[in-house]
C-alpha cells in the first residue's frame, strides 16, 4: 500500500469515528430526553393524585382512612405498577400541598426525580433551601447518593458563604456557577487521620478516598492527578491536586494547607494558574481556577488577600467531622442575593 492509500484509509477511519461519535451522541440524547419525559409524566401523575385527594378531603370531609383504602384498591387494579403504597400516596398529598401555591418551584419539581423530591421535601427547612437543592440537582445531575451527602453536609450554607474573587474576575456567564462550585468549608469524615497530621498525609488520604472526595466537592469534578508537575525554565513545581470541572470546562488547582490561611498562599496559587493557562489549558477550555483549602481562616484576611488578585481563586477550610460551624449562619448572603444566584443555576 502506497503512502497516499494509507492517508486515504486513515482519513476514512477518522471520518467513520467522527460519524460514530455523532450517532452515539444522538442516541444518548434521545434516551435522556425519553427518560425526562417519563419522569415528567410520573411527577405530573403524583401531583394530580395529591391534588385530587386534598380536594376530596376538603370538599367532602373525607378523613385519613381514604388514603389507605385508595392504596389497596389501586394496587388490586394495577398490580404491576409500583409507587401506589399508602405511604407513597401520603407523600403525593404532601408534595402537592407544599408546592401548589409556589409558582416558582411548582415547575422545577417536575424536572428532577421523585426520590430526589422526597429527599428534599423531608430534609429541607424552607422554600429557599428547597429551591437551591432542586436547581443544583437539575443542573449538576446529582444522584440520590450525592444529593443526600450534599444536604447532610450543609452544602446550601457552605456554598452560599464561600469566599472567592469570582464576582470580580470571571465573565458573567461563568461566575455564578463558579461561586456555587466552591464551599466555605469541606467535610472529610471519611479520612483516617489523627487530629495532628501533615499536608502529605492529608493529600494521600484524599487521593485514597478520591470518590468520596469528589462527591464532597460537588460531583462535577474529574480527578486529573496529585503532585501535578509544572516545569518553568527547567525548575519543577507541584500542585497538590489537579481536578477538572466539567460544566465550567476548566482546570481546578487545589492547594492543601494544614494550618491557618496566610496571604502569601494567594501569590503561590496565582503562579500555578498562570502556568496552567499558558502550558496546560487547551483552546476550548476556560481560564483555570484555584482553590486553597486550609485548616482555619480569618475571613477578613482572606478578603484583603483576594482583593487585588486577577486570577479566580477561592479559599475554604476543611474539617474531618460533620458538625456545621455556628459562625456560618451569620455570613449567609441576603435573600435577594441567594435568589439571584439560584436564577443562574
Amino acid at each position: 500500500m502506497n503512502a497516499n492509500n494509507r492517508l486515504v484509509t486513515k482519513d476514512k477511519v477518522k471520518d467513520y469515528q467522527s460519524f460514530l461519535n455523532e450517532v452515539k451522541n444522538r442516541i444518548t440524547s434521545a434516551r435522556y430526553e425519553a427518560l425526562k419525559k417519563v419522569n415528567y409524566e410520573l411527577i405530573e401523575l403524583y401531583w394530580d393524585l395529591g391534588k385530587m385527594i386534598i380536594t376530596k378531603q376538603e370538599s367532602e370531609g373525607w378523613g385519613k382512612s381514604v388514603v389507605n383504602t385508595l392504596s389497596k384498591d389501586l394496587q388490586k387494579e394495577f398490580p404491576g405498577i409500583s409507587g401506589l403504597s399508602t405511604q407513597n400516596i401520603w407523600r403525593m398529598r404532601q408534595f402537592y400541598k407544599i408546592y401548589a401555591t409556589n409558582e416558582k418551584l411548582a415547575p422545577l419539581v417536575r424536572e428532577i426525580g421523585w426520590s430526589h423530591n422526597l429527599m428534599i421535601m423531608g430534609k429541607c427547612k424552607d422554600d429557599i433551601e428547597r429551591e437551591f437543592y432542586i436547581r443544583m440537582t437539575r443542573k449538576m445531575g446529582w444522584s440520590k447518593r450525592i444529593l443526600n451527602h450534599q444536604i447532610d453536609n450543609k452544602s446550601y450554607e457552605k456554598m452560599l458563604t464561600g469566599q472567592s474573587n469570582f464576582d470580580k474576575v470571571l465573565p458573567e456567564k461563568y461566575k455564578h456557577q463558579a461561586i456555587l462550585a466552591v464551599k466555605d468549608e469541606y467535610t472529610f469524615p471519611f479520612l483516617d487521620l489523627a487530629e495532628e497530621h501533615s499536608e502529605l498525609e492529608l493529600e494521600r488520604e484524599l487521593v485514597k478516598n478520591i470518590q468520596n472526595f469528589l462527591i464532597e466537592m460537588g460531583g462535577q469534578f474529574a480527578f486529573i492527578g496529585h503532585q501535578y508537575r509544572l516545569i518553568v525554565d527547567e525548575k519543577e513545581f507541584f500542585i497538590d491536586l489537579l481536578l477538572y470541572h466539567r460544566p465550567l470546562k476548566c482546570l481546578f488547582a487545589i492547594d492543601l494547607k494544614i494550618g491557618e490561611f496566610k496571604p502569601g498562599f494567594v501569590g503561590k496559587m496565582q503562579f500555578y494558574l498562570s502556568v496552567l493557562d499558558d502550558t496546560e489549558k487547551t483552546d476550548d477550555e476556560n481560564s483555570s481556577i484555584g482553590l486553597i483549602i486550609c485548616k482555619e481562616k480569618n475571613r477578613t484576611i482572606v478578603e484583603y488577600a483576594l482583593k487585588d488578585s486577577d486570577k479566580p481563586i477561592g479559599v475554604g477550610t476543611y474539617t474531618i467531622t460533620t458538625k456545621l460551624p455556628e459562625y456560618l449562619s451569620k455570613h449567609l448572603p441576603s435573600t435577594e442575593r441567594i435568589v439571584k444566584l439560584m436564577q443562574e443555576i
